[in-house]
């Protein structure tokens, strides 16, 4: 059933072909393509276009200034064996583009809902799972699948074909390189690339320094990386040792070893 008027903003435009849930909220501006559909208690952000053939199931909220291409698939039910129908959520941030067929689901009880921040980009047959949650300015590439659970910190870079483990954490600023298998959490500000056995090979250089981090802060983070990744003593010791040297103190620093501390999957080393 075609959607209210009193649910559309100024110059929101809807093709004659597309259904929209007269529950559904379109904002102004928004675009919905030919044969797209748009289910219950869906809102839609000002100036967000939503291309053709795009299935927005139930109860997602996509922000403004978003871009949904051909065939995409959000809001739909978790894949999991835990679900039993309980009502949970969608939500996309501001400026995110999602490409052809990708696909996000929505959350279980665990957590209740499944996030994608702002200025993400999710590429063709990309799937965000269930109860995952992704930062700001996240590129997802090319049929890259994640379990439930996962976490992906801003600015974080996962490349094509990736599989990324339930639960798993992955740190701001890193950069998973393509095919890989990720079945621990990968550190912040590093590169991480393998199959079967991920492995890290050094900081996120050329990440680091276009995100405008400075010398100082880059030389503070190779150093501690050195005594954590390369040397021959235990992580534990490792990061007291890092802990100790007031020189390469900093709170990226200090973040870097959190994120360590903190992991329960294991790190990928």
């Amino acid at each position: 059933m075609k959607g209210s008027r009193a649910n559309r903003g100024a110059g929101a435009v809807v093709h004659a072909t597309a259904i929209v849930n007269r529950s559904a909220e379109l904002g102004d501006g928004v675009e919905v393509g030919p044969y797209a559909i748009v289910g219950p208690s869906v809102r839609i952000g000002r100036n967000t276009r939503i291309g053709p053939r795009v299935l927005i199931e139930r109860d997602t909220v996509v922000g403004s200034g978003c871009n949904v291409g051909n065939g995409a698939v959000l809001g739909t039910d978790p894949q999991d064996l835990k679900y039993e129908g309980e009502r949970t959520f969608l939500e996309v941030g501001d400026r995110t583009v999602i490409r052809e067929f990708a696909t996000l689901n929505r959350g279980t009880a665990a957590s209740g809902r499944t996030v994608v921040g702002s200025d993400c980009l999710l590429m063709a047959y990309s799937h965000i799972a269930h109860d995952c949650e992704l930062g700001n300015h996240v590129i997802v590439s090319n049929a890259t699948n994640m379990a439930g659970h996962v976490s992906i910190e801003d600015w974080a870079v996962v490349s094509g074909l990736v599989a990324i483990h339930q639960f798993v954490r992955i740190g701001a600023h890193s950069f998973v390189g393509g095919a890989s298998r990720v079945p621990q959490d990968v550190p912040p500000f590093c590169r991480v690339v393998g199959n079967p056995s991920p492995k890290l090979y050094g900081l996120n250089s050329v990440g680091l320094e276009r995100r405008g981090l400075s010398s100082d802060v880059r030389r503070r983070l190779k150093s501690a990386y050195r005594i954590l990744f390369q040397s021959d003593i235990a992580l534990s010791r490792a990061i007291r040792r890092v802990e100790s040297r007031e020189d390469l103190m900093c709170p990226e620093v200090g973040y870097f070893l959190d994120f360590i501390r903190s992991s329960k999957r294991g790190i990928i080393t």
